[in-house]
């Protein structure tokens, strides 16, 4: 059998020894295929909206969020061709907004599907980068929990929290622009829904040998 870096071995129960790099079931492969094709998508898709950009906020925003997703796609390829522990681990990234949403309603026009590429604009590009933010997110989490390979795994797992920061920091910049809005329940409402958990303490547990 064959020992991964975590001291485990693994094994093909009809064909034996299964070497590092093969060290991945059905599933993950996938998986993983599809969230790195996914990023691939998100990374095209930032190089074509890029030039459409109008705020320097948002472009300051997009080519953070760029460097940091290509360097994490890269390091995910690393692991998942290898079976190996990447180049370098997995980066965190801190967004530069703030956390303070703008809360209630005021009239908009409806959205609607453009008509032509001369309509694009920084509402529509945001509200694209907030949407390949949030499907990775979603994609890597399924990825993860279907993952055998323990690197790959992880990077993945690691990946996470930083599509989840990239989406809050751009659904921030949509809301502050009014581009996002933020209704809120009313305050009786709000209150109910707060005090319909309440927390318990550890029960004990009666002694049981398994027989």
């Amino acid at each position: 059998m064959t020992q991964n870096p975590f001291g485990q071995t693994h094994e093909n129960m009809h064909t034996g020894p299964v070497p590092q790099q093969m060290n991945h079931g059905g599933h993950e492969l996938f998986d993983v295929h599809e969230a790195l094709s996914g990023t691939v998508g998100a990374l095209n898709q930032a190089i074509l909206l890029r030039p459409h950009v109008q705020d320097p906020e948002l472009l300051d925003m997009l080519d953070r969020q760029y460097r940091f997703t290509l360097d994490e796609y890269n390091i995910t390829v690393e692991a998942f061709k290898t079976g190996q522990n990447p180049s370098h681990p997995t980066g965190r990234y801190e967004m530069k907004e703030g956390n303070d949403f703008i809360y209630g309603m005021k009239p908009a026009q409806p959205k609607k599907p453009i008509q032509s590429a001369a309509e694009i604009s920084d509402e529509i590009i945001s509200g694209f980068l907030l949407a390949s933010a949030k499907a990775g997110a979603s994609m890597k989490t399924v990825a993860a929990t279907e993952t055998c390979n323990p690197v790959v795994r992880r990077v993945l797992a690691d990946s996470v929290p930083n599509c989840i920061e990239m989406a809050y920091e751009l659904s921030i910049y949509q809301n502050k622009h009014h581009y996002y809005q933020m209704p809120q329940l009313a305050q009786p409402d709000m209150q109910q829904l707060l005090n319909s958990f309440a927390t318990v303490g550890q029960p004990a547990m009666p002694n049981h040998t398994i027989q």
